[in-house]
C-alpha cells in the first residue's frame, strides 16, 4: 500500500496536476486520504503487535481491520470515479488487467 501511494503521490498526481489543473481538488483529497490510510495501517499494525500480549483477543484487531476496510473502500471508489478517465487520457490506464 505504501509503495502504491508513494508512486501516486510522487509521479502520477504531479503528472495529472500539470496536465489537468482542474483535478487539483481531487488530487488534494486523494493525497490527504493517503495520509489517513497510512495512520490507519499504523493502527492495524499496532493491534497486530498487541495481539501477542493478549492472544485470542481479536476485538480491537477486528475493529482496526474494519476501519481500514471502510477507509480503503471509500478511497478507492472516489479515486476510480474521479480518475479513471483522466488516467486513460494520459496513458496510465488502458482498462485491461
Amino acid at each position: 500500500m505504501t509503495g502504491h501511494h508513494t508512486l501516486e503521490d510522487q509521479a502520477v498526481f504531479p503528472h495529472l496536476r500539470a496536465r489537468e489543473p482542474g483535478l487539483g481538488p481531487v488530487i488534494d483529497r486523494l493525497a490527504s486520504e493517503h495520509e489517513i490510510i497510512h495512520d490507519v495501517l499504523e493502527d492495524l499494525d499496532a493491534e497486530l503487535v498487541a495481539l501477542l500480549a493478549r492472544p485470542g483477543e481479536f476485538t480491537r484487531l477486528q475493529q482496526a481491520a474494519d476501519v481500514l476496510t471502510d477507509v480503503l473502500l471509500s478511497h478507492l471508489a472516489y479515486e476510480e470515479a474521479q480518475l479513471v478517465e483522466p488516467l486513460a487520457r494520459h496513458g496510465f490506464y488502458t482498462g485491461q488487467v
